[in-house]
């Protein structure tokens, strides 16, 4: 199973606030476009949701540190890496780069969810790991 993967962005004019940088919750859906786009390759979202029983692959805690401003027409490149696989949660780290600058890093923790008698709840990772290393 891969554990790492990148994307590349160019910044529009649209992800910006109105002094022209990048307008910060834009970074978070740059870590879950990454993070989609890393189990596309497992067949995606909704196929991985439907082999395991459970209803999504949803956050739990999400952090980011914003080192240096973005503008429209910088292209970034965002990296994502698997930290630790837990028993009910995935940890995975972001970096942000421009060339060889450090603009971004942040983590993301994300629970298996499935319907149980108590209502939904993190199911157990191990059951994913194992789908994602077939």
């Amino acid at each position: 199973m891969t554990t790492t993967h990148s994307l590349t962005y160019t910044v529009t004019f649209g992800d910006c606030d109105p002094a022209g940088i990048v307008y910060y919750p834009n970074i978070y859906g740059w870590f879950d476009r990454t993070f989609h786009d890393w189990l596309a390759g497992f067949g995606g979202h909704q196929a991985i949701c439907a082999a395991l029983g459970a209803i999504g692959l949803g956050l739990m805690q999400a952090d980011a540190k914003f080192r240096r401003p973005m503008q429209p027409n910088d292209t970034v490149t965002i990296t994502m890496s698997v930290r630790d696989w837990g028993r009910k949660a995935l940890v995975l780290g972001y970096e942000v780069t421009m060339g060889e600058t450090l603009m971004a890093t942040g983590e993301e923790v994300r629970g298996m969810f499935k319907r149980g008698a108590q209502g939904l709840s993190a199911g157990e990772m191990a059951e994913l790991k194992a789908l994602l290393e077939r």
